[in-house]
C-alpha cells in the first residue's frame, strides 16, 4: 500500500509538473511581440567581413533566393551592390515584385556592400569608391582616393568569402553601382574586366577629378584590343545642365559625360563589349535608382524560359 501510495504521488506530481511545463510554453508562444521593436528583413542575413590591409571591418548582407534550398546542387549568379544600405533592401524587393506574375528574372544571390563599420557611411564611400584623392571642393577636407584597395578587398576578402559559404557562380557575378558606386564599377572595368561579368552602371559620377575615368579609358585603350564585359548603363534625364531650372543638375552634366564614355567605347570595336544605354526621362540623380536597376536587372538577369 505504500509502494502505491508513493508511486500515486509520483505519477500525480509528474502531471502537475507536465502541465505546468505546458502552460509556461503555451503563455511563452502566446507572448505579444514586442510593440515598437526595429523592421528586420525576414530571410537576410549580416556578416562581417575584416579587411586586413586597412584594418577596417565592413559587413556584407546576404540574401538568398527562394529556391536556394530546394535544389542543393543548384549554382547562381550573384548581384554585389555598392552603397548596400539603401540599395540592397531596395534591390531585394523590386527583385521579388518582378517575378510576381511569372518568372521575369533569374533566382540570384544578393550581396550588399555596406560601408566601414563605425564610420559616416557619406565619407566610407567618398573614400573607398573614388579612383584618385582629388575629390570635390563641396566634400571639404573628407578623404578620397581608395578605390584601388577598395577594389582590392572585393577581390581578396568579399568574393572568396561569398563564394565559399555559399553556391555562388564565380562566373556570373554581377556589379552593380550607382553614382560614385557606378564610379567605383567604372574603374574595376578598365583595371580588372573579368572580376564581374555584369555591370549595371547608374548615373556613374565620371566629372570626378576632371573626368579621370575617360583618361582611363583611354590608357586602357592604347594597351588592349578587347573588353571582355556585358554593360548596361542608365541616367535620369534631369541629369544634365540647364541653367535656371531647378529640376535639373546646374554642374555636373552626366548624360553628356556618359553619351561620350559610350561613344568612345562603341568606338573601340571591342568583340567582347556588350553595351546598353538608357536615358530615363523626369529622372533626377535622386530618383532614377528604382527604375534604371529595374531595367538593368531585366537585362542582364531575365528569366530562362
Amino acid at each position: 500500500m505504500k509502494t502505491n501510495a508513493i508511486c500515486a504521488a509520483a505519477l500525480l506530481a509528474a502531471a502537475m509538473l507536465a502541465g505546468c511545463t505546458n502552460a509556461a510554453d503555451a503563455e511563452a508562444v502566446q507572448e505579444p511581440p514586442v510593440e515598437g521593436r526595429p523592421y528586420e528583413l525576414a530571410g537576410t542575413q549580416v556578416w562581417t567581413v575584416p579587411d586586413p590591409a586597412s584594418g577596417r571591418s565592413y559587413q556584407v548582407f546576404v540574401s538568398l533566393p527562394a529556391s536556394y534550398q530546394a535544389d542543393a546542387a543548384r549554382r547562381y549568379p550573384v548581384m554585389y551592390v555598392a552603397d548596400a544600405d539603401y540599395g540592397f533592401p531596395l534591390i531585394r524587393s523590386i527583385a521579388r515584385r518582378v517575378n510576381l506574375e511569372g518568372p521575369a528574372v533569374e533566382d540570384f544571390i544578393l550581396v550588399g556592400l555596406s560601408y566601414a563599420m563605425g564610420e559616416d557611411g557619406a565619407n566610407s564611400r567618398r573614400r573607398d569608391y573614388t579612383p584618385t584623392p582629388n575629390g570635390p571642393r563641396s566634400a571639404g577636407n573628407a578623404l578620397h582616393g581608395a578605390g584601388a584597395a577598395y577594389q582590392n578587398y572585393i577581390k581578396t576578402q568579399v568574393l572568396p568569402f561569398v563564394e565559399q559559404r555559399f553556391r555562388a557562380d564565380p562566373a556570373r557575378r554581377v556589379f552593380m553601382g550607382h553614382s560614385y558606386g557606378a564610379l567605383l564599377g567604372t574603374r574595376i572595368l578598365f583595371t580588372e574586366p573579368t572580376l564581374f561579368h555584369d555591370y549595371i552602371l547608374g548615373s556613374p559620377s565620371l566629372w570626378y577629378d576632371r573626368r579621370h575615368m575617360l583618361d582611363v579609358e583611354a590608357a586602357y585603350a592604347r594597351n588592349h584590343r578587347d573588353l571582355p564585359a556585358n554593360l548596361f548603363f542608365y541616367v535620369g534625364a534631369l541629369e544634365t545642365i540647364r541653367p535656371g531650372d531647378r529640376r535639373y543638375n546646374q554642374e555636373a552634366d552626366l548624360v553628356g559625360d556618359l553619351a561620350t564614355f559610350e561613344q568612345r567605347l562603341r568606338a573601340r570595336n571591342y568583340p567582347g563589349l556588350r553595351m546598353t544605354s538608357v536615358v530615363l526621362p523626369d529622372e533626377n540623380h535622386l530618383t532614377v535608382f528604382p527604375p534604371g536597376f529595374t531595367r538593368g536587372l531585366l537585362h542582364v538577369l531575365p528569366a530562362r524560359r
